[in-house]
This record gives structure tokens, sequence and C-alpha cells, in this order.
């Protein structure tokens, strides 16, 4: 159990610091500074990557712990006919949806901060210029923690009047952009969790199904880069040049935070088909 609130906790990390993204375009479109912010948000983006690091290999180690305990009890018979490892695989089940329920518990919490993460990354990119390297601003942090201590000030949750002024007007951004930040989601969410459980529908080919979570993440990484993240540079970049003004910026990024969300809900309907397509192309290309 500790490990599965490990993996969600991790899980939720990620999820949020995921949604704050949509937040840097805005801060950088405010400051003028697009480059700079996206370059300080790698900084911030390397607690999602360990986290990852960390969360992948616990989540892993829950699957083979079900495995192997539905191996022992089965002593040599058929693992998957054996009452007590289709108990293993409705507990597992249960687990995974935990974890997604936590990767959209994190977007929320994400998706709440958007208005406060712009405004400290917006000082964030201001002290950045005037110190010119992130390391000189951590230094200066700790060294004196004022700065520090300012955008601490800045974290609060945001009332409704934040997201109400985006939501009211007419929409500015392409319903397609935003019905593929939900397909997208919903198959990245999921994509490694149904191979994973997939792996424990056929345990003799666990490694297989495993690794073709690649081909799955791999077609929402298409979707992504073909067609979100350029819509979402084009909006931008014309913000920037004054042809669109800075709320079609607000708005896109709480539209893109609310799409993530339906793309975690998403995800919990993807996650049992998507591990049958994955068991089906394992038994097929072993």
């Amino acid at each position: 159990m500790t490990r599965l609130l490990i993996v969600a906790l991790l899980t939720a990390i990620i999820h949020m610091i995921n949604t704050l993204i949509y937040s840097v375009r805005l801060a950088g479109v405010r400051t003028q500074r697009l480059a700079t912010a996206l370059s300080l948000f790698q900084v911030i983006f390397l607690i999602a990557s360990t986290a990852n690091l960390i969360q992948a290999p616990l989540m892993s180690s829950i699957v083979e712990h079900a495995i192997n305990a539905g191996l022992k009890h089965a002593g040599g018979g058929n693992l998957l006919a054996d009452p007590y490892y289709q108990a293993q695989l409705s507990r597992l089940n249960m687990e995974i949806r935990l974890v997604i329920l936590a990767a959209t518990g994190g977007t929320i919490m994400g998706g709440l901060l958007i208005p406060t993460f712009v405004s400290v990354f917006t000082r964030g990119i201001m002290l950045l210029e005037d110190l010119g390297s992130v390391p000189r601003m951590i230094y200066k942090m700790i060294v004196s923690p004022r700065q520090l201590l300012a955008m601490a000030r800045k974290v609060k949750l945001p009332g409704a009047g934040h997201f109400r002024d985006a939501l009211r007007g007419p929409l500015k951004i392409p319903r397609y952009f935003l019905l593929a930040n939900i397909l997208i989601t919903g198959i990245w969410t999921t994509g490694v969790l149904s191979a994973l459980y997939a792996g424990a529908l056929i345990p003799q080919f666990r490694s297989t199904a495993t690794l073709t979570s690649g081909i799955v993440n791999g077609v929402a990484a298409v979707l992504a880069a073909t067609v979100v993240d350029p819509t979402a540079a084009m909006i931008t970049d014309q913000a920037m040049r004054g042809v669109r003004p800075e709320a079609d910026v607000k708005q896109m990024a709480v539209y893109l935070a609310l799409t993530r969300l339906a793309g975690t809900l998403l995800a919990q309907v993807l996650f049992i088909p998507g591990a049958l397509l994955i068991r089906f192309v394992a038994e097929l290309i072993t």
C-alpha cells in the first residue's frame, strides 16, 4: 500500500507540472520573454522527470508482485485460470485506476494554480534576466531569501473569477486543437499503465507487452507534435506580435487545462481496451 501511495503522489506531481506548462506561454507573452520562460520552466520540469524515473519502476514492481504471487499460488498450473490470480488482477485493476485518479487530481491542482504560477513565474523571469543565470538565481534565493519570500506571498488558490473571464467569452481557439489534447492526454496517461496490465494478462510475454507501450505513446507524441504544439505556438506568437490579445493566450491555457482534465478521465475508459489491444499486439509478434 505504501508503494502504491508513493506512485500515486508522484503521478499527481508529474501531471500537476505538465499542466502548469500551459501557464508558461502566458507568462512569456506578459513579459515578452517567451524563450526565457520556456528555458526557465525546463528547470522545474526536471522535478517531473525525476518523479517519472522513480514512479515507473515502482509501478512495475507492483505488477511484478501481483504476477509472482499468482505464480507461487498456481504452483505450475494454469495461472490465468486460477481464481487467486484473477483476484490479483482485479486488485491490480483497481490500483492502476487509483493511479489514473491521482493523475486527475494532479491536473486539477495544476489548473487551479495556473494564475498563481503565472505571477510567480513572471517574477522569476525578471529575476533571471537581472542575474543572468539559473545557478546565480538559485544562489541569490538561498543567501537572500527576500526574493523567495516575495514569490511565496503570491502563492494562493485563485477565485473563480480568474477562470470565469476566459470561459465566458466566445471561443477564440480551434476546437480540433482542444479535442486532440483530450485524446493525446488520455493515451499518454494510460499508455504505460495499460501496457503493464497487459503484461499481467500475458505474464509469459510481459516484457514484450510492457515495451509495446512505446508504440502507444509514440502515437500520442506524433499527435502532440503535429496538432497541439504548433497551434499553441502559433497562438502565442500571434499574441506577442499584437495580432491577438493576451486574453486569447489566457483562454488557451484555461481550455488546455480543462481538456487535459477530460483526457485523464478518458484514460479511465481507455485503460482496459488499451491493455487488451497491447496484449493482442504482443501475442501477434511473439
